[in-house]
């Protein structure tokens, strides 16, 4: 499943060395995670829940979200970017990483679009350099 919202992609990694193949490819695109949540632990602790590792991560690119948050300050509260990162099976990996263009629909401004079109770009770079293996 491909959502609208986001761009996936699965590789052969546990999900710490996948979580690093992914800070490293982000870096190439002057991007970075800037937040992570671990989601396993968190349904443990508050809720009793056992779960497969799964982590939320927040990607930002300082530039483009500055450019962001100068065209229309208030649109830091749809910053940063989320990612997905899940353990589906022992050693396999899912990353869905959400689609900068989301952001671009709530604002009428040419310069917020302008800047969600170049980190959906990049995003997109990021995915398709996880699905061919250039990444890792």
């Amino acid at each position: 499943m491909n959502p609208s919202y986001a761009f996936t992609v699965e590789i052969d990694q546990p999900m710490a060395a996948a979580t690093d193949t992914l800070r490293a490819a982000l870096g190439t695109e002057k991007m970075g995670i800037v937040s992570e949540v671990d989601v396993q632990a968190t349904l443990r602790n508050k809720l009793g829940i056992d779960s497969h590792p799964q982590k939320l991560l927040g990607i930002c690119s300082p530039g483009i979200a500055h450019a962001l948050m100068t065209a229309e300050p208030d649109i830091g509260a749809l910053l940063p970017c989320s990612a997905a990162v899940t353990e589906t099976v022992a050693g396999r990996t899912r990353i869905a990483l959400q689609d900068p263009l989301v952001i671009a629909a709530q604002s009428q401004n040419a310069q917020v679009h302008e800047a969600c079109a170049q980190a959906s770009a990049a995003l997109r770079r990021v995915v398709e350099g996880l699905r061919t293996g250039a990444a890792t």
